[in-house]
């Protein structure tokens, strides 16, 4: 499953929830969080559900519901209910903090016999210091960073080169690789800038992480193609792991290709490539 670009949809706007899973993103995430203010929560979770209820949809569909202890209960009642249920694929947990915020929200699941995967956002201090055991926990399948919110957090200034959350950045992408987890970066907030945003996703890219948030319909397409390897890099991973596989049958660890020296990190990098563009679609 490719989680190149993750689209919010505010929870209190049925039309861009329907209209979210047209846009060619990978996944949706109708949000009954922070998009969705405290006196519309009631109608916004009506609204989720009844969108769930009769939606079919081509991609991954998720719903950020509040923290466990703060409202998640409520909202799982409500997107857990009837024909709802069936089209949820995931959970989005706001602001975790520790393996058990994760665990919790899965226990609540559990508890009206749900079992979906929770897509963790690390998005304050505490929760990028201890993304190591958020991403390890078991229902995690996703770290997703907030740049937003922990640059609130912690009183830094956002700017254009991002350098204040630089590090927090990289321990995540870090976390969620030593978990075997998929990295979701943060959102652009400039929608129109279609060319920061490009920028950003290929940075993002470079520091490792699987594909990035999305907060309108125009950022999904620069995003997935930021994501989606360009067919000179595939047909040279491939290259790589069709000279590794003789190099194997002759039982030589090290091996020429293109007149370049392969070894164990080339091929790992090879091979995350085709993991790449097996979940874009552009190799089976």
């Amino acid at each position: 499953m490719a989680r190149r670009s993750v689209l919010f949809a505010p929870g209190d706007q049925p039309d861009l929830m329907r209209k979210a899973p047209t846009t060619g993103t990978d996944a949706v995430v109708f949000d009954l969080e922070d998009a969705v203010l405290p006196a519309k929560k009631a109608d916004a979770r009506e609204a989720v559900r009844e969108v769930l209820a009769d939606l079919d949809a081509d991609c991954e569909v998720c719903v950020r519901v509040r923290p466990p202890g703060r409202g998640a209960a409520d909202d799982l009642d409500a997107i857990l209910a009837g024909d709802a249920r069936a089209a949820l694929d995931a959970l989005v947990l706001p602001k975790a903090e520790s393996a058990d915020d994760a665990t919790d929200l899965a226990d609540l699941a559990a508890e009206r016999d749900a079992d979906p995967p929770v897509l963790a956002l690390v998005e304050t201090a505490a929760g990028v210091l201890h993304a190591e055991g958020i991403a390890a926990a078991e229902p995690t399948d996703a770290l997703i960073f907030g740049a937003e919110d922990l640059a609130a957090d912690i009183g830094a200034t956002r700017t254009d080169e991002g350098t204040e959350v630089l590090h927090a950045r990289e321990h995540a992408v870090l976390a969620a690789a030593a978990a075997g987890v998929d990295a979701v970066d943060t959102m652009y907030t400039d929608f129109e800038d279609e060319a920061g945003l490009r920028a950003e996703a290929e940075f993002a890219l470079e520091l490792g992480y699987d594909g990035k948030l999305a907060i309108h319909p125009a950022q999904v397409g620069p995003i997935n193609e930021a994501f989606t390897p360009d067919p000179e890099r595939v047909e040279r991973a491939e290259r790589v792991l069709t000279a590794k596989e003789a190099a194997d049958a002759e039982g030589r660890g090290v091996f020429a290709v293109d007149g370049e020296m392969v070894d164990a990190p080339l091929v790992a990098q090879a091979e995350r490539v085709m993991e790449r563009a097996r979940a874009a679609g552009v190799r089976e």
